[in-house]
């Protein structure tokens, strides 16, 4: 090797190591604030939600089964809410990973090239549309047959109340499966429980028993429907909603990163 050859290996590698140490520091520095906004969030979180929890009770709030918070005794009780967060995530799990996997797995191993080519990346584009547009097809698609099946089944009674379609089975059908496998499950869940503006569009967004044909409010709608007007122990209370909903939502991802990793784990 001549002395140019060496000198011109040499400056490549210098220039390779320059670039590596440039893209590690950059990459340490997105890390970093990437853990910094977590625990930002967290810790503003804890100390927005725990003043209501203090005045309140944390019983009340979380097995309490009235809210009333403008009353002239107001009651924060969210256990209907909870509950129907739960209801609603579990029946959007139900429904949505299943497709989800299927879809994947028909795009990567059973469909034709060029078909695929043309799914793809109409079912990737389905993450990318705004959540109130699934809300607004929900109001004008979804509801009124929703609305039927409710009149047909209830029809004659005189205890029901009639939602007109906006209820808990129109909010489980709302969430868009996802192409990915194992993403799908864990951000599908994510917004299976986060999307406030699609569910609340279509639930009705009000606080009942988590019963298919009932109106019902989940913790985001919750937070969106009040916090406009809301004051004082209100406020702090929705705050405290937030907690719960940041809570539960860490306590989902946990649980099924643990039960993925343990089946990939099983695979090996």
């Amino acid at each position: 090797m001549n002395s140019g050859t060496h000198a011109s290996v040499m400056g490549n590698r210098k220039n390779r190591a320059v670039v590596e140490t440039v893209a590690q520091i950059v990459f340490t520095i997105c890390a970093f604030f990437a853990v910094l906004a977590v625990v930002s969030i967290t810790l503003y979180m804890i100390i927005s939600g725990t003043p209501a929890i203090m005045k309140v009770g944390l019983g009340e709030i979380l097995f309490g089964t009235e809210w009333m918070p403008t009353a002239a005794d107001p009651k924060f009780g969210i256990l209907w809410v909870i509950l129907t967060s739960i209801v609603g995530t579990t029946l959007a799990i139900l429904l949505g990973v299943p497709i989800g996997v299927l879809t994947a797995v028909f795009l990567a191993e059973v469909a034709p090239r060029p078909l695929a080519a043309i799914v793809k990346p109409a079912v990737e584009l389905l993450a990318g549309i705004p959540s109130v547009i699934y809300g607004l097809l929900g109001i004008y698609l979804l509801n009124p047959l929703m609305y039927k099946l409710e009149r047909l089944i209830f029809q004659g009674s005189t205890t029901h109340q009639f939602t007109g379609g906006a209820n808990l089975l129109s909010a489980v059908i709302v969430p868009a499966a996802k192409s990915g496998i194992v993403t799908a499950i864990v951000l599908g869940v994510g917004r299976a429980i986060g999307e406030a503006m699609a569910i609340t569009l279509v639930s009705g967004s009000s606080v009942n028993v988590p019963l298919p044909f009932n109106s019902v409010r989940f913790l985001t709608t919750a937070i969106v429907s009040e916090m406009g007007y809301s004051s004082g122990l209100h406020r702090q209370v929705l705050f405290t909603i937030g907690l719960v909903l940041f809570v539960f939502i860490m306590i989902i991802n946990i649980v099924l990163n643990k039960i993925l990793k343990k089946g990939a784990d099983d695979n090996e």
